[in-house]
């Protein structure tokens, strides 16, 4: 199981006592400090144990799982699911951005109409049917060609 946990950036109080860094044990006389998983952390001291980015920079959430600390795209790379492109059917990485219509999953360049290949940009109708993906052009042809629509005088 993983855990998703925040991170805190907080001003160290200048009378306030130095708190220990769970990083590198030593005093934290930063001007910040970084509070994640109960602990106190220089801000260099918190980082991806796999790419090691600095956490704080890249967002307010770290994932811990088999004892590591992690960023969002390497714990999606290491325990996330992968599945294949409806389109394509190739494998899509589980940290990639996709597209989803119903149970379908796509790449973003995959995701276009799968009969004239037009690109979808952002609230393009778009529709699916027998599992194609179709602009709204092929579609109705394909409705008029099976009789479902009445013609248009």
């Amino acid at each position: 199981m993983f855990k998703r946990k925040g991170i805190q950036m907080l001003s160290v109080q200048p009378d306030a006592k130095p708190k220990g860094c769970a990083g590198c044990n030593r005093k934290i006389k930063d001007r910040y400090l970084l509070k994640a998983l109960d602990k106190y952390w220089h801000e260099d001291c918190l980082k991806c144990a796999c790419c090691d980015c600095r956490l704080g920079e890249v967002g307010s959430t770290l994932y811990t799982k088999a004892n590591l600390i992690l960023c969002r795209r390497d714990y999606l790379r290491l325990f996330g699911v992968t599945g294949n492109c409806a389109a394509c059917s190739k494998l899509i990485p589980a940290f990639e951005m996709v597209m989803r219509a119903k149970d379908n999953v796509y790449h973003l360049d995959c995701f276009a109409c799968q009969l004239c290949n037009q690109r979808f940009c952002v609230g393009d109708k778009f529709f699916l049917k027998n599992n194609m993906i179709l602009c709204q052009t092929d579609y109705e042809e394909g409705l008029m060609k099976e009789g479902y629509v009445s013609q248009v005088r």
